[in-house]
């Protein structure tokens, strides 16, 4: 994999622009290509050098020929990609068989500063930074109410960016449009500045934002509200201080907004249909679409790494047909324990063979499938092992075909914040502000959309106890959550990711799992950036 530094700089002004989203793609007079150097002969191009930011989170590049980075796969080391292996698989919820290089480091929480995934993802995140600052320094003091809407987005871009290097490195290089780009040695931030300085520009940019709902899959107020409330959510993890008070007031704007609501039909959240346009528990998204954002990245890596010719054949689960069924990603059976109710479900009696998908768990959210053993031999054992998960879907919720069906690509926008999420952020806020009824409410809500009535409504009584609560709302953020991105985050606020006393199969290198060092919880700089950066500390432990 080419190495690209963010010491080095990225000229914008020589890259070729062109939007790689859907909704946000306008054709450039040129036709094809235009420069940022000529970014404000036109509003138009400003549309589509967005787009270009956007797109930075889900695809390699303008094609897989051309590619912002150069790597041996250029979908191998997206964002999208990275970002979703070391928040799923360094965990509970998944385990992939592959062996290329630094996925068992990740499966087993042995990784070390030169794995791959590491490098790919802290450079990625770099360059969007890097194309939002040039964005927002080109567009600087420009007066039209809709250039400075788009420079408001791409300063969301740029703080989800950050969130992410603050959640999964600690203390990353830092710059905004002030420094420019050229060849410097960037300073390093402090974790807890770096939460100031996000949280600082989400308040800036709110007033500029589209109000919720007004042009998916752009980002609006409502996607700033969820930014916000996921950073405070965690701020106890960055910064030492719980801020659950600000946690509540932005879920608050988000549920009193009055538009969204949850889906219907919980599959829809991963199906085809999935978007802000069809969908109104739909708030953020990365966009995908079989014809415009083609690339074996996001939910369509999801969809065929978790797809066998066995057990879950693409071509039947999921309407794919052309290079299908890669079999990779599983679940341990850990988490089929936290998913499933076996106990209440079977009556204390193990899975019966027959029930090949749980079809008698009252929980709707259940898509998984037995597979040849729920016991997995080794990490590197085969994708047979384990338990199938397809949650994702390239069809519409209904079984039908997309409008812009490919055989190859999903249509299945991957979610960053929907609904359910403010829900279950505000009833864990409420909880540690003292009113528990608020939160059972609030997690009741999700629960009766689970299953379809009041049939899995808990009450007081269940999470009357810190431990219990704690146990209680990390197994539902899972049940609702899973294959979302989301819970190695939610394992570390929650003391269980590393040295806690939950250890699943694998974890630390054994089959049963063990304890790991709490270091683990940020990941190391990658190796390269601290030999090249002589500001850059490594992170401690490594």
């Amino acid at each position: 994999m080419k190495k690209i530094h963010i010491i080095l700089g990225i000229f914008l002004s020589a890259l070729l622009m062109q939007s790689c989203v859907k909704d946000l793609n306008v054709k450039p007079i040129d036709p094809n290509t235009i420069m940022a150097g000529n970014l404000g002969d036109d509003p138009v191009y400003m549309k589509q050098v967005l787009g270009k930011i956007y797109a930075s989170f889900i695809v390699s590049g303008q094609s897989n020929d051309n590619a912002d980075i150069s790597a041996s796969d250029a979908n191998f080391f997206t964002t999208s990609r990275a970002l979703w292996n070391l928040q799923e698989i360094t965990t509970d919820e998944a385990i992939c068989a592959w062996g290329d290089i630094g996925i068992a480091d990740l499966n087993t929480q042995t990784w070390s500063p030169s794995n791959p995934f590491l490098t790919a993802l802290y450079q990625r995140l770099s360059l969007s930074i890097t194309y939002a600052n040039d964005f927002i320094s080109k567009t600087e003091g420009n007066t039209d109410p809709t250039v400075q809407r788009y420079t408001a987005e791409a300063r969301f871009l740029r703080a989800l960016a950050y969130y992410y290097q603050m959640d999964l490195f600690g203390n990353p290089p830092f710059t905004t449009e002030k420094d420019g780009v050229g060849k410097f040695f960037p300073k390093q931030i402090k974790r807890a500045d770096l939460f100031n300085y996000i949280v600082s520009e989400l308040h800036a940019i709110e007033p500029t934002l589209g109000d919720p709902g007004f042009s998916y899959p752009e980002a609006d107020k409502a996607a700033d509200w969820m930014l916000l409330a996921r950073v405070y959510l965690n701020a106890q993890v960055y910064t030492g201080q719980a801020k659950w008070d600000s946690c509540k007031i932005y879920t608050d704007k988000v549920l009193n907004s009055g538009q969204y609501s949850l889906a219907t039909d919980y599959r829809q959240n991963f199906s085809a249909d999935n978007d802000g346009n069809h969908n109104p528990e739909m708030i953020f998204a990365f966009e995908q679409d079989g014809i415009h954002t083609q690339g074996y990245v996001g939910t369509t890596f999801i969809i065929e790494s978790s797809s066998d010719a066995t057990y879950i054949p693409a071509e039947q689960y999921h309407g794919l047909t052309s290079n299908t069924n890669w079999n990779g990603n599983r679940t341990r059976k850990d988490f089929m324990n936290v998913l499933v109710d076996t106990l209440a479900t079977y009556g204390n009696q193990p899975v019966p063979a027959s029930d090949t998908i749980f079809a008698q768990c009252p929980d709707h959210r259940v898509f998984l499938r037995q597979k040849r053993s729920i016991n997995i031999p080794s990490p590197s054992s085969s994708g047979d092992f384990g338990v199938g998960v397809y949650k994702f879907t390239a069809r519409n919720h209904d079984g039908t075909l997309p409008a812009d069906y490919n055989p190859a690509y999903a249509c299945t926008d991957f979610p960053i914040f929907r609904l359910a999420d403010a829900y279950l952020m505000r009833a864990e806020a409420n909880y540690r502000l003292g009113n528990t009824a608020d939160a059972v409410n609030d997690i009741n809500v999700v629960r009766e959309r689970a299953y379809g009535d009041n049939s899995g409504d808990i009450s007081t009584a269940d999470i009357d106890t810190p431990a219990k609560f704690n146990k209680f709302m990390l197994d539902e953020r899972g049940r609702e959550f899973y294959y979302e991105g989301q819970r190695r985050t939610d394992l570390i606020r929650f003391g269980q990711f590393t040295d806690g006393t939950y250890n699943w199969t694998w974890k630390g290198g054994a089959y049963a799992g063990v304890s790991t060092d709490s270091h683990l919880n940020l990941f190391p700089i990658p190796g390269d950036e601290v030999a090249a950066n002589p500001n850059i500390q490594q992170n401690p432990g490594y």
